[in-house]
């Protein structure tokens, strides 16, 4: 059957109505120059009669008489007056061209005087930095013309400085982070202390954007995150170099809705740093924070927590389902820490030998185990006492060869502590995240690089800055985790928590019996370590696997079994 051709009005018709489109539009813009004067005039014959019903609206009843007699009399005397329509007629038609015209704001041709004044001062202070005595013709000097030297300006209401663009020689250096530290600093001062200024450096055009950050939203709770596997949202931050963005609800009860930018960490076989490490001032948030990543990572994996504050801020998180344990003590940790340590060794035995056979890895070792630690240095000097082990030398084996093994390690530890920690979490950790107010220098030290914000002196909880390897520096809130136990945390905030965390599973044969004994403490690390020991075997199948966990198990039962008194010395130290 032969193709019928297709009209001409569908083969060529797209042109066709492109042109007619086109002088469609021309003809519209013909009309609308020709008609513009009508309009014009339209327009205020519209708005002076708006102003006449109004301004007799707002007669009173008692004054309609007079003024009706007043507009009579002056009709007749225009209809009677020689050439009296034709120059009412004129006046009505200008004035209604008047009121008609379109009325734009005027803006102003500069900054006002207190503006100008401001900028000036600033130009005056930028001029022993960004001038030298060689320049022939210097565009910074004493008395100088600052509108050279200052392209685009912006004001808040009350006068501050909100965005500027700076010009500066050539010959500045500004490839130096000295050099622009010292000019950071000065611009922050002299621009208003207390607010975050974004800098840009343009080294190709010889500018510096300034701008003030608005502050980051304080009352986003936690709530469940539209992640995929393996993703953990640490906080949010500003949308200057992340696109993406989470819906969430915020406000006092949580009935607002927003999209927000998040700060995502990613984790798992694939991600360049399987490690966090959070450093922060006491109340800061690091609690907070991982709080945060723990009700996270329960929704697909097993959780292990180590307090070295001992100040119960992880009760809530204690008995619940894939929550294997919470450790306060010294002999808890280098129990679950040991025990962590094997099983990150049996998962990489599993996988190894799954790929050697052509299979895939096992269920057990592709679910993720999260080992977090809040300030594990405290353990240090206990353990150093007690002749023991420091619990930081059993992360070796989880920072080096976690990533394979789905093992992921968070330690959280202060500002004035972190050289207590051992080399290779020092090493190990490249995801980082400092809370509180922190000098620039110490964020350098512990981010690797500075921050493109001015950092400030008082700060919410929560609020800091994070980089992920060898990426951009992020301002970051974390949401508000609290502990719901606290009697300080709000009712909202609590039942956020709350409604988070997954059930509390405590199986009678789990359940430690209530027995007084000398060693109380010494009681309960055992029983915890069983049930570590029949969580690791529940999940390991058979073969020579299950025979790996079993001696894995006896090793850590024969660890966990200290002496009485070495029991009664974790106790006091506890």
């Amino acid at each position: 059957m032969a193709r019928r051709p297709l009209p001409r009005i569908l083969s060529n018709g797209s042109a066709q109505l492109a042109r007619s489109r086109e002088l469609a539009r021309t003809a519209a813009d013909s009309a609308a120059d020709v008609l513009h004067p009508l309009i014009t005039i339209t327009r205020g014959l519209r708005r002076l009669a708006s102003a006449g019903r109004r301004r007799w609206a707002g007669t009173p009843k008692d004054r309609r008489g007079p003024l009706l007699f007043l507009v009579a009399s002056v009709v007749l005397v225009v209809a009677l007056a020689p050439y009296g329509p034709l120059l009412a007629v004129i006046t009505l038609m200008a004035a209604a061209a008047w009121q008609g015209r379109e009325r734009t704001p005027s803006v102003p041709d500069g900054p006002e005087a207190l503006q100008a004044q401001r900028l000036k001062s600033l130009y005056e202070a930028l001029v022993p930095y960004f001038s030298t005595p060689e320049d022939p013709e210097p565009l910074y000097a004493h008395g100088g013309d600052w509108t050279k030297a200052f392209s685009e300006y912006e004001f808040d209401g009350t006068g501050r400085i909100t965005g500027l663009v700076i010009g500066y020689p050539a010959y500045f250096t500004d490839g130096e982070p000295e050099s622009r530290a010292r000019i950071e600093h000065l611009l922050g001062a002299k621009s208003g202390r207390g607010r975050e200024y974004h800098f840009v450096w343009d080294e190709e055009g010889n500018q510096l954007t300034v701008r003030v950050l608005a502050p980051l939203p304080t009352d986003i709770a936690a709530q469940p995150f539209v992640t995929a596997p393996g993703e953990t949202v640490l906080g949010f931050t500003d949308p200057i170099r992340v696109q993406r963005t989470l819906p969430l609800t915020h406000g006092a009860h949580g009935t607002e809705r927003c999209d927000v930018p998040p700060v995502v960490w990613r984790t798992g076989l694939r991600s360049t740093e399987p490690h966090l490490l959070v450093a922060g001032q006491p109340g800061s948030g690091a609690s907070t924070l991982l709080r945060s990543i723990a009700l996270q990572a329960l929704h697909h994996g097993d959780v292990v927590i180590v307090d070295g504050g001992g100040t119960g801020e992880y009760a809530c998180l204690t008995g619940r389902d894939g929550v294997l344990a919470v450790e306060c003590g010294l002999t808890g940790a280098l129990t679950s820490l040991e025990w962590a340590a094997h099983e990150t060794e049996r998962r990489l035995i599993a996988a190894n030998r799954a790929h050697q056979a052509g299979d895939p890895p096992p269920e057990d070792t592709r679910r993720p185990l999260w080992l977090l630690l809040d300030r594990p240095s405290a353990f240090t000097h206990l353990a150093a006492a007690d002749g023991r082990p420091d619990p930081q030398s059993l992360l070796q084996t989880p920072l080096r060869h976690g990533r394979p093994a789905n093992v992921t390690v968070v330690v959280a530890e202060q500002l004035d502590s972190l050289d207590a920690l051992a080399e290779p979490v020092r090493q190990h950790t490249r995801a980082r995240v400092v809370l509180g107010p922190a000098k620039a220098e110490q964020l350098a030290a512990v981010l690797g690089a500075p921050p493109h914000t001015t950092p400030v002196d008082q700060v919410p909880p929560g609020r800091g800055y994070a980089r992920l390897g060898s990426g951009p520096v992020h301002r970051l809130q974390v949401p508000a985790t609290p502990d719901p136990y606290d009697d300080a945390t709000s009712d909202a905030h609590r039942q956020a928590v709350l409604d988070l965390l997954p059930p509390r599973t405590t199986p009678a044969d789990e359940e430690p019996e209530r027995v007084e004994s000398e060693a109380p403490e010494a009681a309960v690390m055992l029983t915890e370590s069983v049930r570590l020991e029949k969580a690791t075997t529940e999940k390991v199948p058979s073969g020579a696997v299950a025979a790996d966990a079993e001696v894995t198990a006896a090793k850590a039962t024969a660890t966990a079994e200290p002496a009485p008194e070495e029991a009664a010395v974790a106790e006091s130290s506890t």
